[in-house]
């Protein structure tokens, strides 16, 4: 009996405890927000400069694999067209030739497609963790509590407050002076 009323003293002591946490943290509201974080990273302005940069980057790159597809294009075009008239030592020479060629098309392809996604992971980097902190600034400032972001199977509008970050980071974007935060 008395091992009874033990246990059913600390039962009640820990009730007791757990309730005095509980009501105060019920009492008071909690603001919650849920933002959408691939939007963010298609519509901010912060996210459209450094694509754009990238694209500026890249665009010689890009140009020369153009010409040199033109070149290859070019010169197959020519091989076929005087096939039936080359001689045998000629038309192995041709080949090869076309053979490099495609190689080195190949090759500037395979080393530019890298090199993009190197660079293109380095400014998502970079995106990511000033969106992170904008997402911060403004839940700070608005008072949030609980910020959520992946992994969210429904939101309803009443907590999604993606539009305001977003409001939010192109007004920053602005005040910058386009310079972009990332």
């Amino acid at each position: 009996m008395n091992v009874v009323r033990l246990h059913l003293g600390k039962a009640f002591a820990v009730f007791a405890l757990m309730f005095s946490i509980v009501l105060p943290a019920a009492a008071q509201e909690v603001k919650i927000g849920v933002v959408n974080i691939p939007v963010l990273l298609e519509q901010a302005p912060q996210a459209r400069v450094a694509m754009a940069a990238l694209e500026e980057e890249f665009q010689p790159r890009q140009r020369e694999i153009l010409a040199k597809q033109t070149e290859f294009k070019d010169l197959s075009e020519k091989v076929q067209r005087d096939i039936a008239v080359m001689g045998e030592t000629e038309r192995r020479n041709a080949e090869k030739e076309l053979r490099d060629l495609q190689r080195e098309v190949t090759r500037l392809q395979s080393e530019f497609q890298e090199d993009l996604n190197l660079r293109r992971n380095e400014e998502l980097g970079n995106l990511q963790r000033s969106l992170l902190k904008e997402v911060q600034d403004y839940a700070q400032a608005a008072g949030f509590d609980l910020i959520v972001g992946d992994g969210v199977l429904y939101a309803s509008s009443a907590v999604n407050i993606t539009e305001n970050v977003l409001r939010s980071m192109e007004a920053n974007f602005q005040a910058t002076g386009n310079a972009g935060s990332n």
